[in-house]
């Protein structure tokens, strides 16, 4: 039997408040409306990279405006995610997936049809503006929908596998795409999935009934847009142009700036785009932390794996992205596993720590490639860890962040998940690149190979991206295993359907 909880008792904002889920007769093909949907977003930050090679020879740009293609979605996407969140709260979470689904798919349609870099780099920008949209509906229909211990469970488990394992799939999806139609499908692929997404919103999907119509905080919205804007922007400019630099430090501490002062501005508005009430309670606020943390950790694998793999091993686009089904494999089963039989036993506590942990084992694992490593003993095992490590952060990180919030504030709440990762990201790319850069320049000045000196000052380069990335996860194990309270989860103590799950 498990132990009595230590959790905390719920504060009088999250008691009773748990979500009443909507009467939904197919809530399996609710989910696969919400999984399909949060696929198409997580997988575009991934899958356009590989394209990138064919769509610069397609249009000619140079390389210097290539980060673009890739910047232009991210700075949308994570600048507006509170925006959209919290819209979705305010007119309906149906209405704004079914407006972002359209969105997203019209913009992937112009950018597969790009006849210059402007029209390609407008439309990322696009997609990134509705994908504001729809990511934190998705997640919020989630939360409001399933309420019930054991299918949350579920829910969670494979929401948060897509979540996880949706930049692993873009790898896969892409290599295919370029080398069998042409760079231009990583873009029209959105149409299919917006469609079948689309079709199933319109037939399963409804907007639970609104208590009132507050108004949107227009100061809150214009202030976190800008600060996450410059925030975002700001870790780009530390990849591309340095850490030193007068612009890069401008974008960021006018960012962090904003973000403080848009904090003091809710404590003191009467319709806040984000309640402070959602972020004060010391479990979300370390399941939030865990989102930021794993993410900025985990681009070591998809960034700099995929480098070692294609340009030191020679694998091919599709190779390459087939080689990272093991790792999506391994977070499948373990989300699945572990938010339904695990997190209400044991809670987020242990298994963010016990996966942040094994993050940092595999990371260093991977830490010892060298130049002719094959991929059954240097690669695999570690990915295949890695995979089943990363499920255990996500599920109960994702599944706690969005636990006991009141219905109107499902899609803020939602919203701070996906802008975690997206933070999260930025700071892993500019961070690791940098760090990696450094190292390899370190590595060619100090050694001289001959003609092997500048691949093996790049391996050195990518293993230390991979030393740096177990060392923010074992952080992470410390500060996030500290915040989170232990025991079950304070949402599932007491409940039938916890007992039977206990027992």
């Amino acid at each position: 039997m498990a132990p009595p909880t230590t959790s905390a008792p719920a504060r009088p904002e999250s008691a009773g408040a748990t979500p009443t889920a909507p009467r939904v007769a197919h809530k399996g093909l609710v989910l696969a409306v919400i999984a399909v949907a949060q696929l198409m977003v997580v997988l575009d930050a991934t899958i356009v990279n590989i394209a990138l090679p064919s769509a610069q020879k397609a249009l000619g740009f140079a390389n210097a405006d290539r980060q673009w293609i890739v910047t232009a979605y991210a700075l949308s996407f994570g600048s507006l995610l509170l925006l959209g969140g919290r819209i979705g709260d305010l007119i309906g979470r149906r209405t704004t997936f079914i407006i972002g689904l359209a969105g997203f798919a019209l913009a992937s349609a112009v950018g597969g049809a790009s006849t210059s870099f402007a029209m390609l780099v407008t439309a990322r920008a696009a997609q990134g503006v509705f994908g504001a949209v729809l990511a934190p509906s998705a997640l919020g229909m989630l939360t409001t929908t399933f309420t019930e211990p054991r299918e949350r469970g579920r829910a969670f488990g494979i929401f948060s596998a897509v979540a996880g394992g949706g930049s692993a799939v873009g790898l896969v999806l892409g290599g295919l795409l370029t080398e069998s139609l042409s760079w231009r499908w990583c873009l029209y692929v959105n149409l299919i999935f917006a469609l079948g997404a689309g079709i199933g919103a319109v037939l399963v999907l409804s907007n639970p009934p609104r208590t009132g119509r507050p108004r949107l905080d227009i100061p809150g919205t214009v202030i976190a847009s800008a600060g996450l804007f410059c925030i975002v922007l700001g870790f780009s400019e530390a990849d591309t142009s340095g850490w030193a630099t007068p612009v890069t430090l401008l974008l960021l501490a006018g960012g962090i700036v904003a973000l403080i002062g848009f904090l003091v501005l809710e404590s003191r508005v009467a319709n806040p785009l984000l309640p402070l009430r959602v972020v004060a309670d010391r479990a979300r606020g370390g399941a939030y932390l865990a989102v930021v943390t794993s993410a900025t950790a985990i681009f070591g694998v998809f960034l700099f794996l995929a480098f070692y793999l294609q340009t030191i091993r020679g694998y091919s686009p599709i190779v390459n992205g087939l080689a990272f089904l093991p790792l999506t494999a391994g977070i499948l089963v373990s989300s699945t596993t572990g938010n339904v039989i695990v997190y209400p036993k044991l809670g987020a506590k242990i298994m963010v720590a016990v996966g942040m942990v094994g993050g940092a084992v595999g990371m260093l694992g991977l830490s010892r490639l060298g130049l002719h490593s094959s991929y059954a003993a240097g690669v695999l095992p570690w990915l295949v860890l890695l995979g089943l490590s990363f499920g255990w952060i996500f599920s109960p990180a994702i599944n706690q962040a969005t636990a006991g919030v009141r219905p109107d504030d499902a899609g803020v709440a939602s919203a701070l998940v996906n802008t975690g990762q997206q933070v999260g990201g930025s700071i892993g790319v500019a961070l690791l690149s940098t760090l990696a850069a450094d190292a390899a320049g370190s590595f060619a000045r100090s050694h001289h190979a001959g003609q092997l000196t500048p691949v093996l000052a790049a391996v050195h380069g990518y293993t230390t991206s991979f030393e740096v990335s177990a060392a923010i996860f074992i952080v992470g194990a410390a500060v996030c295993g500290a915040l989170l309270p232990a025991g079950r989860p304070a949402h599932l103590a007491g409940t039938p359907e916890t007992a039977a799950v206990v027992h």
